[in-house]
């Protein structure tokens, strides 16, 4: 096993107390040491550089029955990570090498090397594979080429359009043939940078009134593709907006992550039935075939400008719950990530 030297002993790591109910709340978690574990045959220890906090942790936070495990109770927390190999113990990474993980939440993670990904700082900075050329680039490029079926010429709205998901949407959109291309965001601040900084042909600020009037006024002639991050009124705007043919693609509903009843459901369905339109729900995991075409396409974009992308980091692990609830609040631009 190879490894380099005066490691310590003890890393910090960050658990989850109690099921949140509503807002998750300071006393639902906690921030504990845990001892180091060497890593044993197959395995590696890796030093955490960047850690990523995300929307759908909330609901891993409950424990109803989802498409993927809840997070357990005492037990560290798990998100993309992205760090260096300190010691292994497995042919193929070497100590000094970086690589893609999710034993994030925690300063040091030791793991299964068949589940960590090798990254190269040279060809990008390591928090971008977390954000526009990890799993959140993915996920805007698989929802929106394939479960949405982009075609030359459409008209697509995106909501949350500011966050890390959606301003990729939205300039991949453009970049893919759009025809006009509409954000909201929940700040004039953001509704500024969609529209000067990422191409977007009109923004709104949902805050600002009816999401249903400012969609119908920045796209006269109605939406093909709805591209949704936030559900609740944002959904039922773009019903309302749908062409003959639209597609709705349901990424995330952020708006009621947190809500102790049920949201009222859209009041419009009746109008698919008119447009023939369709909804339909995807998770990034079903679409990992896409990878590689993904990084081939998407990295040059990136390394050109064509495609920019803005980072919030938030620096300590100690303010990784800070930064988490960010998320939930809206607070950053673009993707939030946590420097180590």
């Amino acid at each position: 096993m190879s490894e380099t030297p005066a490691l310590p002993s003890v890393s910090r790591e960050w658990r989850l107390l109690s099921r949140p109910v509503g807002w998750p709340k300071a006393e639902d978690f906690e921030l504990a040491e845990a001892e180091i574990r060497q890593p044993g045959p197959g395995e590696v220890l890796v030093r955490n550089a960047y850690l990523s906090v995300d929307p759908y942790m909330r609901g891993r936070m409950s424990a109803a029955k989802s498409y993927t495990a809840p997070f357990e109770l005492g037990r560290a927390m798990q998100g993309g990570a992205v760090g260096e190999v300190v010691a292994s113990n497995a042919e193929g990474i070497a100590v000094g090498d970086h690589v893609l993980h999710f034993g994030g939440w925690r300063e040091y993670a030791t793991f299964d090397a068949a589940q960590a990904v090798k990254v190269d700082p040279e060809a990008a900075p390591l928090s971008t594979y977390l954000g526009v050329l990890g799993m959140t680039g993915l996920t805007a490029y698989a929802g929106l080429l394939r479960t949405a079926a982009l075609k030359e010429g459409d008209v697509v709205f995106v909501s949350g359009a500011a966050g890390a998901v959606g301003s990729q949407v939205g300039q991949i959109a453009k970049l893919k043939g759009a025809s006009r291309v509409i954000g909201s965001a929940g700040s004039d601040e953001k509704v500024k940078l969609l529209v000067e900084e990422y191409g977007f042909d009109a923004a709104f600020n949902y805050k600002n009134g009816s999401v249903s009037e400012q969609l119908r006024e920045a796209a006269p002639d109605g939406i093909d593709v709805y591209f949704d991050n936030v559900g609740g009124d944002h959904l039922e705007a773009a019903i309302g907006s749908l062409n003959e043919g639209g597609r709705i693609v349901i990424c995330g509903m952020i708006s009621v992550y947190n809500n102790t009843e049920p949201a009222p459901g859209p009041r419009n369905l009746a109008r698919l039935i008119q447009t023939r339109g369709r909804i339909e729900g995807f998770l990034v995991g079903d679409h990992y075939d896409l990878q590689s075409q993904f990084v081939q396409e998407v990295g040059p974009w990136v390394a050109s400008g064509a495609l920019k992308y803005r980072e919030t980091i938030v620096e300590g692990i100690e303010n990784n719950l800070e930064a988490f609830l960010g998320v939930l609040r809206g607070d950053n631009t673009g993707k939030m990530i946590v420097k180590l």
